[in-house]
């Protein structure tokens, strides 16, 4: 963990500088906050916080953050007498992290820009994949208790896809099995393959229950580790 941090911060401090008085790193407590200032240098964001005990800068990876939402910043580790030469200023102190995936503080609804709708599809009727691990998407749904932690295998039309949104292409499957009226219509793909709205596709995945993803979303199943092909 040491080494990736020090990596990050290596990441973080190019086109910056420490000045010969700045101190060793030193690890804190997880930081929370709601968000007074962004700051954009490129690849990275600088966050003005307002804490329980006071204001604080933060460094982090770019994401769609925005003021006034309240975040949580893992594995802080603060510095003193920080210059970014990309923003032309000097940080007294400063900490550098990254964002809680639990406490997103990055406005989902913003990021997803609805997420948890689809756009009408259409009458939908895919055939069901063929192997030991398929199922279709009402029996994902309705059965995934049993099928937890479990590989799958399911072919369905795409009829929602959201891109780059934590790391992952978001997409909603439907192959006409299931009803709308209790969910077990459409499931939720997490993955970094492409997908267009429209295209017909074989998931090959794991069952994950009772994710959280922050900002009112949360699924009861989700595909993840997916795989996409045509």
């Amino acid at each position: 963990m040491k080494k990736l941090l020090l990596g990050f911060v290596m990441m973080c401090c190019v086109g910056s500088a420490w000045t010969a008085d700045t101190p060793a790193l030193a690890p804190t407590a997880s930081i929370k906050g709601k968000v007074l200032e962004v700051l954009d240098a490129g690849s990275f964001l600088y966050l003005r916080l307002e804490t329980k005990d006071g204001e604080t800068w933060a460094v982090v990876a770019a994401a769609p953050v925005k003021k006034g939402t309240e975040v949580t910043i893992d594995n802080p580790t603060a510095m003193t007498n920080f210059e970014s030469k990309k923003l032309n200023r000097r940080f007294d102190q400063i900490v550098f992290g990254s964002i809680a995936g639990a406490a997103v503080g990055l406005d989902m609804a913003a990021m997803h820009a609805g997420i948890g709708t689809t756009a009408d599809a259409g009458d939908v009727n895919v055939a069901k994949a063929a192997g030991p691990n398929a199922r279709t998407v009402a029996e994902i749904v309705s059965r995934r208790a049993d099928l937890k932690d479990k590989a799958v295998e399911v072919r369905g039309k795409v009829v929602k896809f959201t891109g780059g949104v934590l790391g992952k292409n978001w997409i909603h499957l439907r192959d006409g099995s299931g009803s709308a009226s209790d969910g077990s219509n459409d499931v939720l793909v997490t993955t970094t393959d492409e997908a267009k709205i429209g295209d017909v596709v074989l998931v090959q995945g794991v069952v994950h229950l009772d994710r959280d993803f922050g900002s009112g979303y949360s699924y009861q199943v989700v595909i993840e580790e997916a795989y996409v092909k045509r």
